[in-house]
């Protein structure tokens, strides 16, 4: 009897394991889309409100400076309401954001909608990695969040497709309008799963102020968590150019259509589905995420100076081979690094040191888009920021492999 005990409580676990993973899965998937719809279809929009291209990155960085005090402080709003209502959350202001976005006829309210919008992103993926890391066996916790993470290039790969789709359809104010519904929508139906994933709120949790300065002194104090901060800069930042301005790049840059560079983007997101879960899968199975993550930052270093490197004469073919390997590594590095993340942080403080990591991440998703948006409105160059941004990913390769882990600095 104590055996059947055991094995239904182990059915009864990894029912709701799975059933986590498929829930934030579509959760970070409308939250990709969310975040990255605009950017995708930037052309479309500056072009009919005639703003110079260079203010993307501008857009890109108010978001991530938004991102980067919502994480911060959403540690104990997730302890105080749950993981699953935190989710909801953050849907919710993406639906804002978005609604925001469409509306736009003063310029400022595209700065509005960066920041709610940007804050809704920043809030869906603590909340997501409280949830996994409460059901996640350790061992396995690196593929567990790289399935989960395989939702963000999803997100992408359907702005990609269907963004100038519903572009050429309804507009670019149609597609916002229609991304901001997908994301009430699915709000809804993660309403009956509450009870059971929120079953460890903790309803005394008060916010004070004092949480921001908490929540990066807990990554900061731990040399291992400090190193996975400053890999999530280099990492998060180059991510975001590649997201933000690789359209753009194509569109203005190469003379691609907006429906050819959609496609071409779409394409090589793909890539970065069984990457995520094949570094997930190798870092829990055959060599330290730490060593993971370092081929990762050397892997991006080249292919960001790659794609820096693009000309008009570069056949389409090869302009996507060097896309891929931004995908395969850019892409491609969260699960693993979140899931060391959620196993060196302190019991119950997951979704905490979770946003404290991630907000060095949103630090560089501010600086380097802006950096690339100097460099493209000084030099006219969309090449240029890509060889840049490669930099910090080179450095941080070079410190991951060439230190053990808990070595001290030198």
């Amino acid at each position: 009897m104590r055996l059947i005990g055991f094995a239904s409580g182990l059915t009864t676990t990894y029912r709701l394991l799975a059933l986590a993973l498929g829930a934030m899965f579509v959760q970070q998937t409308f939250a990709a889309i969310g975040r990255s719809l605009p950017s995708v279809i930037a052309p479309a929009i500056m072009d009919d409100l005639a703003i110079d291209h260079a203010w993307l990155g501008v857009y890109v960085a108010i978001s991530a400076a938004a991102s980067l005090g919502f994480q911060l402080g959403c540690g104990s709003f997730i302890l105080r309401y749950g993981a699953l209502r935190m989710s909801q959350a953050a849907l919710v202001m993406l639906a804002i954001g978005l609604g925001f976005g469409a509306l736009s006829g003063p310029i400022w309210f595209f700065a509005v909608a960066a920041i709610i919008g940007g804050g809704g992103a920043a809030v869906s993926t603590p909340a997501s990695s409280h949830l996994l890391g409460r059901y996640s066996p350790p061992k396995y916790a690196p593929l567990v969040f790289s399935l989960k993470q395989t939702a963000v290039p999803a997100g992408l790969l359907f702005s990609g497709i269907l963004g100038p789709f519903m572009v050429a359809l309804w507009g670019w104010r149609g597609a916002l309008v229609a991304a901001a519904l997908g994301c009430l929508a699915f709000t809804l139906m993660l309403q009956p799963l509450r009870r059971a994933f929120d079953s460890d709120r903790q309803p005394e949790q008060r916010f004070h102020m004092s949480d921001f300065l908490t929540t990066i002194t807990s990554v900061t104090k731990d040399r291992e968590l400090r190193a996975l901060s400053v890999a999530c800069f280099a990492f998060n930042g180059l991510q975001t150019v590649f997201t933000s301005y690789f359209v753009t790049y194509l569109v203005k840059g190469l003379d691609y259509s907006l429906a050819a560079a959609g496609l071409v983007f779409s394409i090589v997101m793909v890539i970065a589905v069984p990457c995520r879960i094949l570094w997930g899968w190798v870092g829990s199975a055959w060599v330290s995420p730490r060593v993971v993550m370092g081929g990762l930052a050397l892997g991006m270093a080249v292919s960001s100076v790659l794609t820096g490197l693009y000309g008009a004469e570069w056949p389409v073919v090869l302009v996507g081979l060097v896309a891929a390997g931004m995908s395969a590594t850019a892409m491609s590095w969260h699960g693993v690094l979140l899931s060391e993340t959620a196993r060196l942080a302190p019991p119950g403080q997951r979704g905490a040191a979770t946003g404290g990591v991630l907000s060095f991440g949103q630090l560089g998703g501010l600086l380097l888009p802006l950096v690339y948006a100097l460099l493209l409105g000084t030099t006219g160059s969309y090449g240029a920021g890509f060889v840049v941004g490669g930099i910090p990913a080179l450095w941080v390769g070079w410190e991951l492999l060439r230190r053990r882990p808990g070595a001290a600095a030198g």
